[in-house]
């Protein structure tokens, strides 16, 4: 697992699959940003999303780029990017797609506090 107050990003199936599995196992709220590199929302609200990252431990953001892992994105119904899958110990909770960064930091609020 990496560092507190970090967006991990994962670039391999296998790099997915040991962050999720590893953020199931955790009681902490995980949110999943579904993102590419030529899409300006997602660049846009990236970061937000490591300044959200930074003030709350209690929070694992695992980034996911849509071209580099496409089977992730459609084991997901990604559609639209930035999409944010929230997660608690593995089951989606909720999601934000576009780059929302009022609706997702109400979200994170919401969701950690939970």
């Amino acid at each position: 697992m990496a560092e507190e107050g970090q967006v991990i990003s994962c670039h391999t199936v296998d790099s997915w699959n040991q962050q999720f599995q590893l953020a199931k196992e955790s009681k902490k709220l995980v949110v999943v940003d579904f993102t590419a590199s030529w899409c300006g929302p997602c660049r846009l609200i990236a970061p937000v999303l490591a300044d959200l990252a930074k003030k709350m431990p209690n929070l694992i953001i695992l980034k996911v780029d849509v071209d580099e892992l496409e089977t992730v994105a459609k084991d997901w119904s990604v559609e639209a990017m930035p999409t944010l899958i929230y997660l608690k110990e593995g089951q989606v909770i909720d999601k934000t797609v576009g780059a929302k960064k009022d609706e997702i930091e109400q979200k994170i609020a919401l969701h950690s506090a939970a």
